[in-house]
C-alpha cells in the first residue's frame, strides 16, 4: 500500500473475509423455518422439546419449589452468589442416576469442555485425542499447559495404540506414573453419527496402562492414562434409562470424566461434568475459569434440566428411544432403495451416496458433492436437513446430516427421502444435459 492510500476500514476488511467464504459457500448463516416443516436437523432426538408431559412437569416444578416462585435469575458466578440448595440437590441427584461419585454443573457443553481442557493437563502431560473430537476440545487445549497434544484417525484403535506407545517409550515420567495422559474420546461423533468403541479402548488403556494391584485411590482411574468422554450425543437415548454410552457397559469406574449435556435430547440448557473423585470436582471449581467467571444457569433452567431427569427416570425416554430406533430402521431402508432405483453411474455416484450399513445412531451422514444445493431443495420441500462442508468435515466427504426424532413420522420419513431422490433425478439430468452440449 503506497504512502497516500487510505487503508482499508475494519467493515472491508471483515467483508473481503466473508467474501472468501461466500466464494467457496462455506458462509454460515442464521435461518429460521416454519413450524410445520418436518424437522430432520435438529438434536432433540427424543422429540422432548414439544413434549406436552415435560411442559406440564417443567411448570409444576417451577410452582411448586419455593425458590423457584420467588427466584429467577443465579445473581452471579457458582463462587460468588450464584450457588443454591437447589443446584447442589440436582447435581447429586444427576450423579447419582449416573452412577458417579460426584459431578459440576457448567452452562454449557462448550464452557464444560474448554474450561476442563484448559487447566486439568499439567506440565509434563499428554493430551491423545480422536481427530473428529469437538471444536470445544480443541479450543481448551489450545490454552492448556499440557506437554503435547496428538491426534489419532478416527475411531483407530491400531493408530490409538501406536501413539500411546509411542508415548511410553518416549517419556519416562509417563512410564513411571509421574506424569499423566488424558484420552478424550466422544461416545457419538455429531457429524458421522457413529460410536466410539469403548470397550476396545478400555481393554487397550488398561493393558498398556494397567492400575497397580493395590492403591489407596477409590475412584476407579488409578491409572495415568485418564479416558474422559464426550456423552453429548448420547445422553438420554443410550444406555439403561438413557445414562449413557459408560453405563450402557458398566465402565462406570474406567473414566475419569463423563460430560453430559441438556441441550440435546434432554430439551434443556447445561452440562454435567461427572467427577471420578471430589478432589477432582473441587480442583475444577477452583481453576475452571469458564465456570468461576460466568454468571451461572437461571432457576428455570435448573428447573428444566430436573423435569427432563424425571422424564428418564420414570422410564418413558426408554419408549421413545425404542420407537427411534425403529425410525432408523425405516429412513435407512428406504435410503437404500431410493438409491438403488437411482441407478447412478460412476461419474454421477458422487451426486448421492447413502449409508451402506444400518447407522447405529440417529445421525446419517448422506454424501452428496452438492450438500448445499440438496439441503435447500429439501427444505424448499418443507424437510429441514442441513449441509456440511469443509472445514467442519473432511474434503471429500460432504453430506447432509439428517437428525431422526421420536416424534418423526413415517410419512415425514418418505417425505425426506423423495425429496433427496427427486433432487438427484434432476441434477443427474441436468449433468447429462450439459455433458451433451458440450459435444
Amino acid at each position: 500500500m503506497g504512502k497516500n492510500e487510505t487503508p482499508p476500514s475494519l467493515d472491508a476488511t471483515l467483508s473481503a473475509t466473508l467474501a472468501k467464504r461466500k466464494k467457496n459457500h462455506t458462509i454460515r448463516k442464521l435461518t429460521t423455518f416454519p413450524s410445520t416443516t418436518a424437522d430432520f436437523s435438529s438434536n432433540d432426538f427424543l422429540s422432548l422439546a414439544t413434549c406436552p408431559k415435560l411442559r406440564n412437569a417443567y411448570l409444576q416444578e417451577l410452582s411448586q419449589d419455593p425458590i423457584l416462585t420467588s427466584h429467577l435469575g443465579s445473581g452471579g458466578s457458582r463462587l460468588l452468589d450464584g450457588n443454591s440448595t437447589y443446584a447442589e440437590d440436582l447435581e447429586k441427584q444427576i450423579s447419582q442416576f449416573h452412577s458417579a461419585p460426584c459431578g459440576l454443573l457448567c452452562n454449557s457443553g462448550y464452557d464444560a469442555n474448554t474450561g476442563l481442557f484448559s487447566c486439568l493437563p499439567q506440565k509434563g502431560d499428554y493430551i491423545v485425542y480422536d481427530e473428529y473430537i469437538h471444536a470445544s476440545v480443541h479450543d481448551g487445549m489450545r490454552l492448556s499447559r499440557a506437554k503435547e497434544t496428538r491426534f489419532f484417525p478416527h475411531n483407530d484403535l491400531r493408530a490409538l495404540r501406536s501413539v500411546l506407545e509411542q508415548i511410553l517409550e518416549e517419556d519416562e515420567n509417563i512410564r513411571n506414573g509421574e506424569s499423566n495422559i488424558f484420552l478424550a474420546v466422544e461416545a457419538v461423533y455429531s457429524m458421522d453419527g457413529d460410536m466410539v468403541p469403548l470397550q476396545e479402548v478400555v481393554r487397550l488403556r488398561n493393558e498398556l496402562f494397567p492400575p497397580p494391584k493395590k492403591t489407596s485411590d477409590t475412584s476407579g482411574c488409578s491409572t495415568n492414562c485418564h479416558i474422559i468422554i464426550d456423552e453429548a450425543h448420547s445422553t438420554g437415548w443410550v444406555g439403561p434409562k438413557g445414562r449413557g454410552l459408560v453405563s450402557e457397559f458398566g465402565l462406570e469406574n474406567e473414566c475419569l470424566i463423563r460430560l453430559h449435556t441438556f441441550g440435546k435430547a434432554m430439551a434443556a440448557n447445561g452440562a454435567i461434568l461427572l467427577c471420578s473423585s471430589e478432589v477432582l470436582r473441587e480442583y475444577l471449581i477452583n481453576y475452571a475459569r469458564p465456570m468461576i467467571y460466568t454468571t451461572f444457569m437461571s432457576y428455570p433452567n435448573l428447573a428444566a434440566i430436573k423435569a427432563s431427569y424425571g422424564v428418564l427416570m420414570s422410564g418413558q425416554g426408554d419408549m421413545l428411544a425404542a420407537n427411534l430406533r425403529k425410525l432408523m430402521r425405516i429412513l435407512y431402508e428406504r435410503l437404500r432403495e431410493a438409491e438403488s432405483a437411482l441407478e447412478l453411474g460412476i461419474e454421477e455416484k458422487h451426486l448421492l451416496r447413502c449409508p451402506v450399513e444400518m447407522p447405529e445412531t440417529p445421525i446419517f451422514a448422506v454424501l452428496s458433492s452438492e450438500p448445499k444445493a440438496l439441503a435447500a431443495y429439501c427444505q424448499q420441500q418443507g424437510s429441514v436437513v442441513r449441509g456440511i462442508v469443509p472445514p467442519t468435515v473432511p474434503l471429500g466427504t460432504e453430506r447432509i446430516r439428517v437428525c431422526l426424532h421420536a416424534g418423526n413420522t413415517v410419512e415425514e420419513i418418505e417425505g425426506l427421502v423423495r425429496c433427496i431422490r427427486a433432487w438427484t433425478v434432476q441434477r443427474k439430468r441436468e449433468l447429462e444435459k450439459a455433458g451433451r452440449g458440450r459435444l
